[in-house]
């Protein structure tokens, strides 16, 4: 449990920290335009010139007691580190690397500034922690009146570019259409990473000694499946396993081995849970 904690707060600071470094080498030096709280940070330093690490601070603070009330304590600890974590990293690299422009390219920096924020909010999640800021009124909402988070994302995102457009050129707004739409994809990979595997589905003659191939020599789970074929309306049952992607090449050459005629379905799942693969094994005897 201490190492998971451990490993769980190395994380939500690394994704943290990278989400920052985005802004500072690419987002900002090159007049991007992005929505959550940077984008809203963004806005009010034109308009108001009020500095980027005191907004950041003071509205992270104000959605966590708002999370606080109104989500409880367990969501607000989840988002303590990242709420006083991030203001405080961001004002670290505004005092030393400052904001530096590594590309004058600004289809470059969006591409790689929505690598580095999906990644460090991927990271974050995957910690099961909130980086805190605009994720909270979206999950406020939800709660009070059952509208979805993925609608109040993107309805506040939408609100955020909305008000960077009246300072900044149109090639810019879309330059920040590709930014959001790129750290929305990254975010998507990176959650499931290390969860994806590959299900499949084997029908053959041979379904006993395949069965037993798996369990045994693979060390894999296995679950027939009662089955007619729709041509000759022979009963078999259909062989079901779930295994990684570096064991499906061990997989394919057991079962061609047992019978080379063996019909296979192999297909990509997102993600697996129970005995095997969130759980650890454990061997009836």
């Amino acid at each position: 449990m201490f190492h998971k904690t451990v490993k769980n707060i190395i994380g939500i600071l690394l994704g943290n920290t990278l989400y920052t470094l985005a802004i500072v080498l690419f987002i900002v030096p090159n007049g991007l335009i992005t929505g959550g709280s940077t984008g809203l940070a963004i806005a009010t330093n034109h308009f108001f010139h009020i500095p980027m690490t005191l907004f950041v601070t003071i509205f992270n603070v104000a959605m966590f007691i708002l999370g606080l009330i109104i989500l409880g304590k367990a969501f607000a600890l989840t988002t303590l580190l990242s709420t006083f974590y991030f203001p405080f990293i961001l004002g670290v690299f505004e005092q030393t690397i400052g904001y530096t422009r590594l590309t004058s390219d600004p289809l470059l920096a969006a591409l790689l500034a929505g690598v580095m924020v999906g990644c460090g909010i991927g990271i974050v999640i995957k910690c099961n922690a909130s980086t805190g800021g605009m994720d909270i009124p979206p999950l406020v909402l939800n709660k009070k009146y059952g509208i979805p988070v993925s609608v109040g994302l993107y309805v506040f995102d939408f609100l955020i570019l909305l008000m960077q457009v009246f300072y900044t050129n149109q090639e810019m707004v879309l330059y920040g259409i590709v930014l959001v739409f790129t750290y929305s994809i990254v975010l998507d990979k990176v959650l499931i990473i290390g969860k994806a595997q590959t299900e499949v589905m084997i029908v053959s003659k041979e379904y006993e000694k395949i069965n037993e191939a798996i369990i045994h020599e693979l060390d894999r789970g296995s679950t027939m499946l009662k089955s007619i074929s729709g041509y000759m309306k022979n009963e078999y049952p259909v062989v079901m396993t779930v295994v990684s992607n570096r064991e499906l090449p061990k997989l394919n050459e057991l079962v061609l081995s047992i019978d080379d005629h063996a019909f296979m379905v192999v297909s990509k799942v997102n993600e697996v849970r129970g005995r095997g693969f969130t759980f650890k094994k454990e061997y009836i005897q």
